[in-house]
C-alpha cells in the first residue's frame, strides 16, 4: 500500500547541504505496523513529516496505492506525540476539524456527524464529546488525538511518539488500542517509536536507522509473533540482535543513543 523509495532527507546550513538520511527504502501493507528506531538526529520525524507529505525529500519518493504523495493527502491521518487539541473546542469539535477543510472532498454535515461518532466509538470516548480539552486526562487528549486521524478514514496512519508521555498502564492500553484500530481499518501505519519493547509489542515490521552520515536503514526485522504479545521474553533474540546493532553502530559512529529504551 505505502511505498517509500529511496528516500533522502537533509537541510541547508551555510550554503551547505548537509545529507541527514539517505537511501531509505520500505514498504508497508495494508493491515500492518511498522516502527522506526534510531538515535536522535538521524531524521525519524523528519522522514515522517515527508511520508505526510508535509515536507519535499532531497530525492526518492512515497507513493500511496502506487500514486506519489507530494503534498497533505486526504487518505494520510497524522497522529503527533503531544495531543495538540483546541483549547476552545469541545472533543466533539476537536475530533472533527479539518473534516470540512476546502482541500478535502466535500463532506455533508451528517456525514461529518457519523464520521466522529464512530471515531469516539472507537476510542471509547462517545461518553466525553461535551468535555473540553482543559477536563481531559492525558490518556484521554491523546485518544482524541488518535480520534481526529481516524475521523480522517485515513489508509495510512503515521504516529510520531504517541504514547511517550503516558504512564505504563495507559500506555499498554493505547498499544492495544492501536493495534486493533490498524487491523480494523485494514491500514498501514508508520510509527516512530524510541522504546523497544513498544515496537516489539506492536510492530509487524521493526526498521533501525543509524550508521555514519547520512544515515541509512542499518537493520530490518519481521514480527510474526500473534497478538497480543504478553510474553515478550519469547522475542528477547530480536531484542538483544537490535541491541547489538545499536551498540555497534554507536561504537562507529559515536551517535547518542540515550534515549532508547535499552531495558532487557
Amino acid at each position: 500500500m505505502l511505498d517509500v523509495h529511496n528516500i533522502a532527507l537533509g537541510y541547508r546550513k551555510n550554503g551547505h547541504l548537509n545529507t541527514v538520511l539517505t537511501d531509505c527504502s520500505f514498504a508497508v501493507e495494508a493491515g500492518k505496523l511498522t516502527s522506526i528506531l534510531g538515535p536522535s538526529g538521524v531524521g525519524k520525524s523528519s522522514l515522517l513529516r515527508i511520508l505526510a507529505g508535509l515536507d519535499i525529500p532531497l530525492a526518492g519518493t512515497v507513493s500511496l496505492f502506487g500514486q506519489a504523495i507530494t503534498q497533505p493527502h486526504a487518505d494520510v491521518g497524522f497522529v503527533f506525540q503531544n495531543a495538540t487539541l483546541l483549547p476552545w473546542l469541545n472533543v466533539r469539535a476537536n475530533v472533527a476539524f479539518g473534516l470540512d477543510f476546502v482541500c478535502r472532498d466535500k463532506l455533508s454535515k451528517g456525514e461529518i456527524q457519523r464520521r466522529v461518532a464512530g471515531a469516539l466509538e472507537e476510542v471509547g470516548l462517545q461518553h466525553a464529546a461535551e468535555l473540553m480539552p482543559s477536563e481531559l486526562s492525558g490518556g484521554m487528549a491523546q485518544r482524541v488525538n488518535l480520534a481526529r486521524a481516524l475521523a480522517k478514514q485515513p489508509k495510512v496512519i503515521l504516529l510520531d511518539e504517541p504514547f511517550s508521555a503516558l504512564d505504563p498502564v495507559i500506555r499498554t492500553q493505547m498499544q492495544t488500542l492501536l493495534h486493533d484500530i490498524v487491523r480494523y481499518h485494514n491500514a498501514a501505519a508508520v510509527m516512530i517509536t524510541h522504546d523497544i519493547d513498544e515496537a516489539l509489542t506492536v510492530s509487524d515490521d521493526i526498521l533501525l536507522l543509524g550508521g555514519t552520515s547520512p544515515a541509512k536503514v542499518i537493520g530490518h526485522w519481521q514480527i510474526v509473533s500473534p497478538y497480543p504479545r504478553s510474553d515478550l521474553l519469547s522475542l528477547n533474540d530480536i531484542r538483544l540482535d537490535i541491541l547489538r546493532t545499536l551498540k555497534h553502530n554507536q561504537h562507529q559512529t559515536h551517535t547518542n543513543t540515550d534515549e532508547l529504551d535499552y531495558t532487557i
